[in-house]
């Protein structure tokens, strides 16, 4: 693994950081070092929640990679065909669809273009309190189209991500915990303490349930509720069905019926 993407495993827990002075913007090779951190937590099964976050206070993500981008490194014409970003599309989770284990963002600083996107592929975002979002594409001719464009609007009102499309201003984190975009807004110093705190609060979880979250809101997102029942019923959900089935779900029955902790295996 590249010295720009740190891969740290604590128990249950990865912890990706990025670290690539001095904006963490983000070329085809560290979006495929992104994509291999993300496969290690899908494929082991020890592993059950991932932290992403930055070194420092300035900046989580400029995204794109604009010199390489200038230096013909890249193309802008049919980019996702172009280059092979990895596993999972643009920085590992842009289009990672089957990443169950969930995701959480500590955004450490300025969250722009594609580093936003990045942000937007996680599962709950945890902000320092002086964390500032941006797309910035529009003066550059361009849009945010790995995955600003696809979900902002599906989390904030439509006009407001309509300015941050088309004016390109900035918008604060507490701004965005306003509009529900971020969970929490911590002090910087406490940023990585939040985040560890959840994930291992999620790790404590049954790792089928935990994953069939993921699985089952991706298969039924904005399907009329009649068909979202029915979609949960009839279609191939395999993590759904295998917790249906596990050991675990007998478990935590038994475990709150017995008044104690419940320990689970993962299947």
């Amino acid at each position: 693994m590249s010295d720009f993407v740190e891969v740290v495993r604590n128990g249950h827990v990865l912890e990706v950081k990025l670290n690539k002075p001095k904006v963490n913007a983000i070329d085809t090779e560290m979006s495929q070092q992104l994509g291999t951190a993300f496969a290690q937590l899908r494929d082991d099964p020890e592993l059950r929640v991932g932290i992403l976050t930055a070194e420092g206070d300035r900046i989580f993500s400029a995204g794109w990679d604009l010199k390489a981008l200038n230096s013909g490194e890249t193309q802008l014409d049919n980019w996702w065909e172009d280059a092979d970003y990895g596993d999972g599309g643009f920085a590992g989770l842009t289009e990672n669809w089957n990443l169950n284990k969930p995701v959480i963002a500590a955004l450490n600083g300025l969250v722009i273009g594609g580093g936003f996107e990045l942000a937007l592929g996680c599962d709950l975002l945890i902000a320092a309190d002086h964390v500032e979002f941006g797309l910035p594409e529009m003066p550059l001719g361009m849009v945010p189209d790995a995955g600003a464009i696809q979900r902002l609007p599906r989390r904030i009102p439509y006009n407001i991500a309509m300015e941050l499309f088309l004016l390109g201003r900035r918008m604060s984190a507490e701004e965005a915990a306003r509009y529900g975009l971020i969970n929490k807004i911590v002090p910087y110093a406490d940023l990585m303490n939040e985040a560890r705190t959840w994930a291992d609060q999620l790790a404590k979880a049954a790792p089928l349930a935990l994953q069939t979250v993921k699985e089952l809101l991706r298969a039924i997102e904005h399907l009329p509720l009649e068909q979202a029942f029915a979609t949960m019923r009839s279609d191939d959900l395999p993590t759904y069905k295998a917790m249906l089935k596990s050991e675990d779900a007998k478990e935590g029955v038994a475990a709150f019926v017995e008044k104690r902790e419940p320990v689970f295996k993962g299947r």
